[in-house]
């Protein structure tokens, strides 16, 4: 069997009901938490909690009111970083794709800034802002602005210059050539970035909590280390993992296929072929 003829039975197969998706993923989790558990039976509990342990622990600090009120520390953070890194990587795409000169200035810089790992930026920005939710909102901002400044310079780059003369052709207005043609061709590579973006975001922000912030997960984290609650320490970052999930598929994923319908495949489309 060549490569070619498995990627097109791959591509012929029925895309799976809500139902397998659900079992598939259940069945995914039950083993992950069984080897979980199997591995706590191992080791003792202070390198590795059992998941009751750890369900115990998580259930403390909710109840407690501690964990709702990091998490919505944290969420803040990472909403306003995610912001202004959003809007400045998209102007700076935005201009840059308009102005070779532009984007021959700025681009090695930003390119750079991919290059510097965040723990730098959470170092640097410790000095510059001290403790506090500037420095994670400050690491959060610069270690994503060349995440959404490169997507959007290479959507920049690759509108098709026949749709560009058809609009001129039929003297099409700007504002309707940029709700009809530009923005959903800039979308097609936007969105993709700030999905990717948002999961760094979280990560980054828990770190950037973890070492220089009196509040937030990455504190309670801290605090759960310090005091060598190894089962303390995981119901956090459960936490921190559930939170990013529920945001990620409740919000995230239902407005990306909203905004973009067309990447889901269609109902049936696979059985179609197969037929």
């Amino acid at each position: 069997m060549t490569i070619s003829t498995s990627i097109s039975r791959l591509r012929a197969a029925p895309s799976p009901t809500p139902l397998q998706r659900t079992v598939w993923s259940s069945a995914g989790l039950f083993a992950l938490i069984l080897a979980w558990w199997l591995g706590s039976l191992a080791l003792s509990p202070i390198a590795l909690p059992s998941p009751l342990e750890t369900a115990s622990a998580l259930s403390r600090i909710l109840f407690d009111g501690v964990a709702l009120s990091y998490l919505l520390e944290t969420a803040f953070r990472v909403l306003c970083g995610f912001a202004v890194a959003l809007t400045v990587g998209a102007v700076l795409g935005l201009a840059a794709g308009l102005s070779v000169p532009l984007r021959q200035a700025v681009g090695p810089i930003l390119s750079m800034m991919l290059a510097v790992p965040p723990i730098a930026w959470v170092v640097l920005s410790l000095l510059w802002f001290g403790l506090g939710g500037q420095a994670v909102i400050f690491t959060i901002a610069v270690a994503l602005v060349p995440i959404v400044f490169l997507a959007m310079l290479q959507g920049m780059r690759t509108v098709d210059p026949a749709l560009v003369e058809m609009a001129e052709s039929f003297h099409l207005r700007f504002p309707d050539f940029l709700r009809e043609v530009l923005l959903p061709h800039l979308l097609s590579y936007l969105l993709p970035a700030m999905v990717t973006a948002f999961g760094i975001a979280w990560k980054v922000a828990v770190m950037a909590e973890l070492l220089g912030a009196h509040s937030g997960i990455g504190s309670g984290l801290a605090v759960a280390r310090s005091n060598l609650d190894t089962a303390e320490s995981f119901a956090w970052i459960l936490l921190a993992v559930g939170s990013f999930l529920a945001v990620q598929y409740g919000l995230i994923q239902p407005l990306y296929r909203r905004l973009e319908p067309w990447r889901e495949p269609a109902a049936g489309a696979g059985r179609q072929v197969a037929s």
